[in-house]
């Protein structure tokens, strides 16, 4: 029994340090002042990866601040995109700010709710986002499985469409930030992901 209990201690621990779960707090202040930059190409690109054609359309860079993270495992999308990231920039990387947002993720969307606003509701929608990440390389990969709430990232890489080959799935990303509900996520193509929490 002794063995079994340092054993399911051990594989406890080890799960874990691997999920690097927890939550940063770095106090009040704005910690990720600029909007996202978008670049859109006149000429898009496009990449094959698995049974998916990805279209490049914009060159797409951001620091933000991680509001939630959700890991997801199944269905066609986890294929391409094990997480979402739920950021937020401007005021919405201000702690201060953020205790009084109650923020939650479930089924590739993000949701907010307030009991009274701290910020305009205009600026809470035009400076959030939930970001389905689509990882270039393994590092890449590595780095997503390393974030936590709390965490300032730094993201480069294009907003992308994405079409399986049969021509019968297809999965495309907003171009702006200022449209709300379906179809307003980013659906980025991350080419590097560094956590920049101290």
């Amino acid at each position: 029994m002794k063995k079994i209990l340092v054993v399911l201690l051990v594989v406890i621990a080890a799960w874990s340090l691997y999920n690097r779960t927890g939550q940063v707090q770095l106090g009040p202040g704005v910690m990720a002042p600029n909007a996202p930059q978008q670049d859109n190409l006149s000429s898009p690109r496009q990449l094959s990866v698995s049974n998916y054609a990805i279209t490049q359309l914009a060159q797409f860079d951001l620091k933000a601040k991680v509001l939630s993270k959700k890991n997801y495992h199944f269905g066609r999308e986890a294929d391409l995109s094990p997480v979402d990231l739920a950021l937020g920039w401007g005021r919405m990387s201000d702690e201060q700010v953020l205790d009084n947002i109650k923020i939650s993720q479930a089924n590739r969307f993000f949701y907010w709710r307030v009991d009274t606003f701290p910020i305009p509701r205009q600026e809470i929608e035009t400076h959030s986002a939930n970001m389905h990440l689509i990882p270039a390389n393994k590092a890449v990969k590595k780095a997503m499985g390393k974030i936590r709430m709390g965490d300032i990232v730094e993201i480069s890489g294009s907003l992308v469409n994405v079409a399986s080959n049969k021509g019968d799935w297809y999965w495309n990303s907003s171009m702006t930030r200022n449209d709300t509900g379906s179809g307003a996520c980013e659906l980025v193509w991350v080419e590097h992901l560094q956590i920049l929490t101290p």
